[in-house]
């Protein structure tokens, strides 16, 4: 198991458990789980769970480990979902694709002056 690069936290911990009810007999103690998971997570969610069990996260009992996780999980899930409904909320196509109309004139102006400049220098003769 490896968090992935574009996965949250609650999602890495939801597809860990997934592919841990996917082998009921896979025998792992839940302290060489939390173990697997916390070593498997990218270097931010290590130290956001080092720092809600109040120093390294391994160090506490595999219960409060859990409690931890769990928390975690259920707080990044409900801000990941407000932050999605709000960026899809307050999206506007028009005025994106207005603005975007405005650049591409801006930089074709540009270029424009651009050649007619170049242009201008190499039809005018070189002073001798």
């Amino acid at each position: 198991f490896q968090q992935r690069f574009d996965k949250s936290f609650y999602e890495a911990w939801d597809r860990f458990n997934d592919l841990l009810r996917a082998c009921p007999h896979h025998e792992f103690s839940k302290l060489h789980q939390l173990d697997t998971f916390y070593n498997a997570l990218n270097g931010n969610d290590q130290d956001s769970l080092n720092s809600a069990a109040g120093g390294n996260f391994l160090d506490k009992m595999p219960a409060d480990c859990l409690k931890i996780i769990e928390s975690k999980s259920k707080v990044r899930q409900t801000r990941a979902k407000a932050v999605v409904a709000k960026v899809s909320s307050n999206s506007s196509t028009p005025a994106v694709s207005a603005d975007v109309a405005e650049l591409k004139d801006m930089v074709r102006a540009l270029l424009l002056d651009k050649i007619n400049q170049y242009s201008a220098q190499t039809s005018s003769p070189t002073p001798a």
